[in-house]
């Protein structure tokens, strides 16, 4: 029987937009090209000031000449005039934050040397350095008066020692001493070995002066959020014993700034945080959910009295997880964001309603800028205006807003140029039914340049890591340089993918990988029935969990002619007890620990297919990940070679889990995929 296939086009918000620049047609367009990576600029962190005037944001762009991106703070008046840098300064910039009275901006700015807190006088553009910093400062809150400003930093403490080294004599050259390590999270992806030490709250006089450490014990502090008095600072952390056992318990407390006195609100068993209070101080808002220990479990909006008393759900019909909170400046209502469906969505309820909620933007997001991934933010004026960053697949992320009266106003244009020379491919989204259980699976295709639909073209299946995340019509660099080499490009978001509901994102509890294959496989059937897809040309890739699902497909399918397998785990037993985050999978993912119960382990893991697959398979990992080591990737490769399988393995060097961190590894991701399609695309075996 055919699979029920629904088409159609994501509905638009607005009433009216602002666009800036003329776009070309395609005939006067060329192809997306893997130098017009470095073109691409976009939006972070918009921040609107109170009085809906200006937007403060960070501007991010590729670095031609450094190979990497940065981060730089603009301005830009709400009527898209006066874009503006802030600073003549050729360094890292980020975290932009209005004071209360909107006439100052404090934002942290990085060097070799170190990061540190400014702040920017609007009206004369004097910036003064606000701190001299052993670590650098993050989570920046302004007091409600504007005259302190909160942060969090990392307090360091000695490494454990075992044994203490005898004297080196005077001019030797010894090798660096042993690292010791005590404990359960002791090295991160992306950053190497911890420094040893917890995160701490501080606060420091706006105009200068020391800063003041409020916090105390041996935990990890969340964000600060100021109480509406500005006597107390409101924190997420797990402060139990055993916390660092416990990756899903946090509460909420207030902590004095005068005494460091600490009350905790919250007290159940699971992730409570987000916390915002409300204007006048009588009601916190924060997100919250009872931990069962799944696979995967939506965050609610609550709200509790200032004291932690009357705590109650909102919107308890909304199926999805929220974040992002913020208080109406009238204190009756609270924002809020979710994804929906593949849309990034800012959402608004009042607090004296349980079951209403409406959608004040939406198609948030771009910030990844490799793959069609969640993201982005939004702040919102005291008159209700929204910023947000805005994106859609053939637009990376500009700086938008929702007025009160519900028009859409894009007042960046980052990515002018770039649109009007490169042809850039549009989203289309489509949805089936799954052949194993008639569930509804959301897809999208990218077609190449100057498509027609009456000719044939090769197919490429890309598969979103996660697994419990999502794609959706987000702007993809990686997605683009595909189509642009002549893929029809297929995403879609199988069982376990966010965005639609609590049930459908634990359908992966203790059965990952499993039937997201007949979700992925019924969405290219469904794109092969629309009768332009040359089946003899199909091809599959995906990172992470992407990278994993690809590993299984060719385990269990022949369809493919060729495989591109990115940062996998292909064996759960070696990732559980060699990854970063290695203490947590165990009973969220698959039952009981690895040597209690190995054979679920080895069941899921694609190594236990391996023997299964004929697909010319390419293997690519960074040579610095630890959340899918190295280790993982040449179990893989070393299994193929010894099956005489062709294949071959790409090891980015100095790539962490992040492959496309940097401009050219995106660039050599790309490249290195496309070339290992192009071999086999009439039959040819690895040369």
């Amino acid at each position: 029987m055919k699979n029920m296939i629904r088409f159609g086009t994501a509905c638009v918000l607005s009433l009216g937009f602002i666009i800036y620049g003329v776009t070309a047609s395609s005939a006067q367009q060329s192809p997306f090209a893997n130098e017009d990576v470095f073109e691409i600029e976009y939006a972070s962190d918009v921040q609107i000031s109170p009085d809906a005037a200006m937007v403060a944001y960070v501007r991010y762009s590729m670095s031609i000449m450094r190979d990497r991106r940065e981060g730089r703070l603009w301005l830009v008046n709400a009527d898209g005039t006066n874009h503006r840098k802030v600073t003549s300064a050729d360094q890292s910039e980020s975290s932009p934050r209005w004071s209360p009275d909107g006439t100052r901006i404090a934002f942290v700015s990085g060097s070799a040397e170190g990061s540190e807190i400014y702040v920017y006088w609007v009206e004369t553009g004097q910036i003064a350095r606000l701190t001299q910093l052993e670590r650098s400062p993050g989570g920046i809150t302004w007091s409600p008066d504007g005259s302190q400003i909160a942060f969090t930093m990392l307090v360091p403490e000695a490494r454990p020692v075992l044994a203490a080294m005898p004297a080196k004599p005077a001019g030797a050259e010894w090798a660096d001493p042993p690292i010791v390590e005590t404990r359960v999270r002791h090295e991160a992806d992306g950053s190497g070995v911890i420094e040893p030490g917890f995160r701490h709250i501080f606060v420091i006089p706006s105009d200068g002066g020391s800063a003041s450490q409020v916090s105390e014990g041996d935990f990890q502090h969340g964000a600060p959020v100021w109480d509406a008095d500005g006597q107390s600072i409101l924190f997420s952390a797990n402060r139990r014993s055993g916390w660092e056992w416990e990756l899903s318990q946090s509460d909420v407390f207030r902590v004095s700034v005068a005494d460091g006195s600490t009350q905790a609100l919250t007290s159940r068993e699971g992730p409570d945080g987000g916390q915002v209070i409300s204007p006048d101080g009588s009601t916190i808002a924060y997100t919250s959910f009872e931990d069962r220990v799944r696979t995967y479990q939506t965050s609610d909006l609550h709200i509790m009295a200032a004291d932690g008393s009357g705590k109650r759900q909102l919107i308890e019909e909304l199926d999805r997880s929220v974040s992002g909170l913020s208080w109406a400046t009238d204190g009756n209502g609270v924002y809020f964001s979710y994804d929906d469906e593949g849309v990034t969505k800012v959402g608004f309820t009042y607090t004296n309603q349980v079951r209403d909620w409406r959608v004040v933007a939406e198609h948030l997001g771009g910030t990844s800028a490799s793959r069609a991934y969640g993201g982005g933010n939004y702040s919102v004026a005291d008159d209700g205006t929204v910023a947000f960053t805005y994106t859609r697949s053939d637009d990376p992320s500009e700086v938008a807003l929702m007025t009160p009266d519900g028009r859409r106003e894009i007042i960046t244009n980052l990515n002018g140029d770039l649109k009007r020379r490169a042809q850039l491919a549009e989203a289309e989204m489509f949805w089936t039914e799954s052949s194993h259980d008639g569930r509804q699976v959301q897809s999208w295709i990218l077609h190449p340049p100057n498509f027609d639909p009456n000719r044939e073209y090769p197919l490429l299946l890309e598969i979103h890591g996660g697994p419990v995340s999502n794609y959706g019509d987000r702007f993809a660099a990686e997605f683009q340089l595909y189509a642009a080499a002549g893929f029809v490009v297929v995403y879609s978001n199988p069982r376990g993918s966010t965005g639609y509901g609590e049930e459908f994102g634990d359908l992966l509890y203790h059965n990952y990988p499993g039937n997201d294959y007949d979700d992925l496989i019924s969405a290219v059937d469904a794109v092969i029935e629309k009768g332009y897809i040359d089946e003899d040309h199909m091809y599959v890739t995906g990172g992470s969990a992407g990278g994993i699902m690809t590993a299984w497909i060719v385990g269990h399918t022949d369809r493919f002619r060729a495989a591109v397998v990115t940062k996998p785990v292909v064996n759960w037993i070696s990732k559980t007890l060699v990854a970063d985050n290695y203490n947590g999978y165990m009973y969220r993912r698959y039952p009981g620990t690895p040597w209690e119960n190995f054979q679920a382990y080895w069941d899921f893991s694609p190594l236990s297919v391996v023997g299964n697959i004929e697909t010319p398979t390419m293997v690519m990992v960074g040579t610095a990940d630890l959340r899918t080591p190295l280790s993982e990737s040449k179990q893989l490769y070393h299994a193929l070679k010894l099956r005489r399988i062709d294949t071959a393995l790409v090891k980015i060097p100095g790539a962490f889990h992040n492959i496309s961190n940097r401009p050219s590894q995106l660039i050599a991701k790309v490249i290195n995929t496309v070339a290992w399609f192009d071999r086999y695309k009439d039959g040819r075996p690895i040369s």
